[in-house]
């Protein structure tokens, strides 16, 4: 017999009951409502995100069509389009987002994400800092005013290269200089902030070199800057120089006065040299240039995004319906990369998500879906009716 509920209830099982209404409580999110919960809203959004739901209507359809198994999801019915949409209007977005936090930050003391997967041999914290750009209609989305003929927004993320998940997540418009919100964040001495091109700063580089955070990132060319000193190269490795250098320019000078840097360039193998900046005099250079091509894991991060849900066309027009929107989908993503890892069969992760996209109202103990996701189900027998005997 089946005795387990559908996949959906059992991934919604790790967004506990309590937890979630102690949120809302916070955030008075319900404040007002008529009969139309944050929970229901809540799993509406999430259903959006797992099923690849297009519309509001594909989402209040999706659920109708599943309307005895609702009841296991903590809801009595679909919601209407209107209704639905009001909500994700009018509800403060800081409900998703601390819900999100709340969610990670369970997971990861639990450990159920795993550690680090590099090889690394150094204990400091490992980042990478990035934006990605999503590009809107300027007609839909006024408020979104980026370049004359289109609008965008962006998502800057400082990714934690132990789970590969975010530490840091802001959401902007996409004119929002990348720098600035590097500034704005709050990390311990000693982390290592890979980064590209968009986020060279004098005043962020001394600021960072003198609270004892290293960063790895690439020079540009028209940045003025002298040699102090020559270093050995290692043996056999693709390091073509290395060199302990200081800023020359105007800008160089007034902030890092008294700072010195590392250039490294590198040759990949059929690939242009890159050349690296760095703060960090004493890792090798071959380290070096392995933190930086760690870096390409947010841009992977970014692609698993876009690619398995629902972030690049919206349900809604207004900015809160859009961050509702987003907050969901890392969500989504967070019980993607969980089933990811516990998943025995090597899935790649856009297979998992359609997979599980097909499945979702299945009744199967999920575990064990994971693992073979194309056995049989077990049968329901049919229900016999005991007889008593009565003395």
């Amino acid at each position: 017999m089946v005795a387990v509920a559908s996949l959906f209830n059992q991934l919604l099982r790790h967004f506990p009951r309590t937890e979630f209404e102690a949120l809302v409580k916070k955030h008075r999110a319900d404040r007002g409502a008529k009969g139309f919960t944050c929970w229901t809203q809540f799993v509406a959004m999430l259903f959006c995100q797992l099923a690849h739901s297009a519309s509001l209507r594909d989402i209040c359809n999706g659920l109708s069509c599943s309307l005895g198994k609702l009841v296991h999801l903590g809801i009595k019915r679909s919601p209407n389009k209107s209704t639905l949409s009001y909500a994700n209007q009018k509800r403060p977005v800081s409900l998703f987002e601390d819900l999100f936090w709340t969610a990670l930050q369970r997971f990861r003391s639990t450990q159920l994400l795993g550690g680090r997967q590099s090889h690394f041999r150094f204990k400091n914290k490992l980042l990478s800092l990035d934006s990605t750009t999503i590009s809107l209609c300027l007609t839909l989305f006024p408020w979104a005013d980026f370049k004359t003929v289109k609008g965008g927004i962006k998502t800057h993320v400082l990714l934690d290269h132990d789970d590969y998940l975010p530490r840091y997540v802001l959401i902007t418009k996409a004119k929002h200089p990348d720098v600035k919100v590097a500034h704005l964040l709050s990390l311990n001495p000693g982390s290592i902030v890979v980064m590209d091109l968009a986020y060279i700063d004098y005043e962020l580089f001394a600021k960072w070199s003198k609270a004892g955070i290293f960063f790895v990132t690439r020079l540009r060319n028209d940045l003025n800057w002298r040699i102090v000193q020559n270093r050995d190269l290692p043996q056999h490795r693709n390091i073509l120089e290395d060199q302990t250098i200081r800023f020359n320019s105007q800008w160089g000078r007034k902030y890092c006065r008294d700072l010195q840097f590392r250039r490294i360039v590198v040759h990949p193998e059929g690939d242009s040299p890159l050349v690296l900046l760095t703060n960090h005099l004493k890792f090798g250079a071959t380290t070096i240039a392995a933190i930086y091509k760690d870096r390409w894991q947010i841009e992977v991060f970014f692609k698993s995004v876009k690619q398995n849900l629902k972030i690049k066309s919206f349900v809604g027009t207004s900015p809160n319906a859009i961050y509702i929107q987003i907050w969901t989908a890392l969500l989504a993503m967070l019980l993607l990369k969980w089933l990811h890892y516990l998943s025995k069969a090597k899935w790649s992760l856009s297979n998992l998500a359609a997979m599980l996209r097909l499945n979702l109202f299945s009744y199967r103990e999920l575990l064990s879906w994971l693992d073979h996701p194309f056995s049989t189900p077990p049968l329901t027998p049919v229900l016999t009716q005991l007889n008593l005997e009565f003395a």
